[in-house]
């Protein structure tokens, strides 16, 4: 393996799994072919390699799990409520039922505003 190629791998392996998913989507945009396509055609070449690449397109949709509403629980019902859509009795019993997910499927940009939302209102969450 050339030493560029192993320098690439190296910085790869130091990303989140979400940044890593949003550099899957970043190349397929960039090259207009699919995450999947590019692991068939790597895998001859690179081997092990491709493996990450699989890893990362795999999880590009997470499940928002709120662990703790935290001391303002005003402040979670309301992104809750607007995360999900529902009404406010039901964000409500969402938040005072955590640990509990929030939604799930949600890809991985907009789950990734939606942590930033809930731990902003002071919540405890998780992307899973």
């Amino acid at each position: 393996m050339s030493k560029k190629i192993e320098t690439l791998v190296g910085e790869i392996e130091k990303l989140t799994l979400v940044e890593a998913a949003e550099l899957v989507k970043a190349l397929e945009e960039k090259f207009g072919v699919s995450a999947a396509a590019m692991a068939v055609a790597a895998a001859p070449a690179a081997g092990a390699a491709a493996a990450p690449a699989e890893a990362a397109a795999a999880k590009s949709e997470f499940e928002i799990y709120l662990k703790d509403a935290g001391a303002n629980k005003i402040n979670v019902i309301k992104v809750v409520k607007e995360m999900t859509g529902l009404g406010l009795g039901d964000a409500k019993a969402i938040v005072d039922g955590a640990p509990k997910t929030v939604k799930e499927k949600v890809p991985a940009e907009e789950a990734k505003k939606w942590e930033a939302a809930l731990k902003e209102a002071g919540a405890t969450v998780e992307l899973k």
